[in-house]
């Protein structure tokens, strides 16, 4: 992501700004033609019915603290019959619905939880109105038990081809593009993490999964999942939330650089990632354990998680962490999310939990972050192929001569083996004859430019390698024609190049030369060191022989008569 992509996020933030303000409005709507009435399990909705006093009109909210609540809607003459109630998804023991025809005739109907289909609409169920023979009038349904508000305030009827025009459908689109969009980073995040193992790649990835399967959940996708149990549904949701809060702050600690964080954040944000899976599952495993109020404590539970990450990001921003920036970006609507559930859930106003904003907030934070692990991949392959760059050069540089730049005697040491088998298999040393006198009577300035000018004379290419032993003695590894005839023209090219090249020496600079030949298949198990003492040894005998010339030596195969290796056979 560019730098002045960076720049540029309040712009998201109006947007989602814009998008809050919306769902805000929409959620503050007035009771209309809905009344309530709280009862024991005991009490049939015919009871409820002829005790007007029980009733309370124009509330938008109600409590869930009765175990049965009851929701009256009237339906206003000359409007399209209704024929079926959709309610939020939520955990509850049974539903019981009651018509009343405008003949007075009435009709009840008893659904349990395993009963209730998907409805088409997100995060809802539907519930066939039974028929009355007339139009209803009035429509009675009472809650066994309900875990949230919004399974009353939420609730409400609808005709039969509700939720299906051209509206419903785009929006349905809509969120399938939308996890689609999802699904990209998850093949991006498999190409990173081939090459660039790092464990927050894998918790964004784990980020992603769980905010695609919450929007399918959630949504009106989820009617065409197949026919799932709603309740699972329902506890699969909450369960994916306390994944997706978790993930989140797991991410937000491997992401975010070291050095950028306070440990005690860094250390607290694991402990948050379980307490919000514990919460979860608390939630979803258990919804009626402390029925009336487990809501409440289940989003309160969140705002301890709602302001570490907070201060997270506060912080990792105020020490100049490029990667809190991308996440301060995908952060920001789902933290707006958070706010208004936190604040309808506690608060005495109807309850929501802002699903439009969520779902945009699920895609800017899994595009903004993964932009940002982009960006932190290009970041730290940068960094590590700069390394790598750095140990080759220092790597080579241990390996080179400082003075002549030629390869020194640890790499003819380390390597011999596997030259050897490429080929070199003559070895010859050089050494300069009486160079000590060069020294002593012209400065080890002038000597150290004899040897780097002898290094050039020796010329090393693909089939002539050359090494500096130490002092005025070097060595060579050669291969193909003639290895003798290549070595000794280079060690003849000495005395010339050091007369044109080296100024102010008015003596002759010769060399001696100890060579051996070793084919491949002759002494295949000797090593440097063997080779090397034969080839020293040879030099030793150049330089007694009055120096300025080379002794060399050819290893033969023995190869034994046909009749020999006959016997040998039998």
């Amino acid at each position: 992501m560019p730098a002045n992509a960076v720049r540029t996020w309040p712009r998201w933030l109006l947007a989602v700004v814009a998008l809050l303000l919306g769902a805000v409005a929409s959620a503050v709507q007035p009771g209309g033609g809905r009344c309530f009435a709280d009862g024991t399990l005991g009490d049939t909705i015919a009871m409820v019915t002829v005790s007007p006093d029980r009733w309370a009109c124009g509330q938008a909210s109600h409590s869930i603290a009765a175990d049965r609540v009851f929701v009256r809607f009237d339906v206003p003459f000359g409007t399209q019959p209704p024929q079926y109630l959709e309610t939020r998804r939520t955990a509850l023991k049974a539903i019981h619905v009651l018509v009343v025809g405008r003949d007075s005739r009435t009709v009840t109907a008893d659904f349990k939880p395993d009963q209730l289909q998907t409805a088409r609409r997100g995060g809802f169920v539907r519930i066939p109105l039974p028929a009355a023979g007339a139009p209803p009038s009035q429509v009675i349904v009472a809650f066994d038990q309900p875990t949230h508000k919004m399974a009353l305030e939420q609730a409400q009827l609808v005709a039969a081809n509700a939720h299906e025009g051209l509206g419903a459908r785009r929006l349905l689109l809509e969120l399938a593009g939308l996890c689609g969009m999802l699904v990209m980073p998850l093949m991006f995040n498999v190409a990173f993490y081939r090459i660039l193992r790092e464990p927050f790649v894998l918790w964004h990835s784990a980020l992603a999964v769980s905010l695609l399967l919450t929007i399918l959940i959630s949504s009106g996708l989820a009617f065409y999942l197949g026919d799932l149990p709603v309740m699972a549904l329902s506890a699969a949701n909450t369960l994916l939330f306390g994944l997706s809060v978790g993930a989140a702050g797991m991410f937000a600690r491997t992401f975010i650089e070291p050095g950028k964080l306070d440990p005690r954040l860094r250390r607290a944000l694991p402990v948050a990632a379980v307490w919000a899976l514990a919460a979860s599952s608390l939630h979803a495993f258990f919804p009626f354990a402390l029925r009336a109020v487990q809501s409440d404590l289940y989003y309160g539970a969140y705002i301890p998680v709602l302001v570490l990450y907070m201060l997270t990001i506060a912080d990792a921003l105020r020490r100049g962490s490029r990667a809190a920036r991308y996440q301060a970006v995908g952060w920001a609507p789902l933290t707006l999310v958070c706010i208004i559930r936190l604040v309808s859930g506690l608060l005495a106003m109807p309850s929501d939990d802002a699903m439009m904003l969520f779902y945009v907030g699920c895609v800017v934070e899994v595009l903004a972050t993964t932009l940002g692990v982009a960006d932190r991949f290009m970041t730290i392959k940068d960094e590590r192929d700069n390394a790598r760059t750095e140990a080759r050069v220092l790597e080579s540089l241990s390996e080179r001569d400082a003075l002549t730049g030629l390869f020194n005697r640890r790499v003819i040491q380390d390597r011999f083996a596997r030259l050897r088998a490429e080929g070199f298999t003559t070895l010859a040393v050089i050494d300069l004859d009486h160079f000590k006198a060069v020294n002593d009577i012209y400065g080890h300035g002038v000597g150290d430019k004899v040897l780097r000018v002898v290094a050039t004379a020796l010329e090393p290419d693909d089939d002539t390698l050359v090494f500096r032993m130490g002092g005025e003695e070097f060595l060579l590894l050669l291969r193909g024609r003639n290895p003798l005839q290549s070595a000794e023209r280079r060690r003849q090219a000495i005395t010339a190049r050091v007369a044109a090249q080296v100024e102010g020496l008015d003596r002759v600079v010769t060399a001696s030369m100890g060579l051996i030949e070793v084919p491949r298949n002759a002494m295949p198990n000797a090593g440097f060191a063997e080779l090397y003492d034969r080839a020293d040894q040879l030099l030793y005998e150049a330089k007694q022989a009055g120096r300025n010339r080379t002794m060399n030596e050819r290893l033969k195969l023995f190869v034994p008569r046909r009749k020999e290796r006959r016997k040998a056979a039998a």
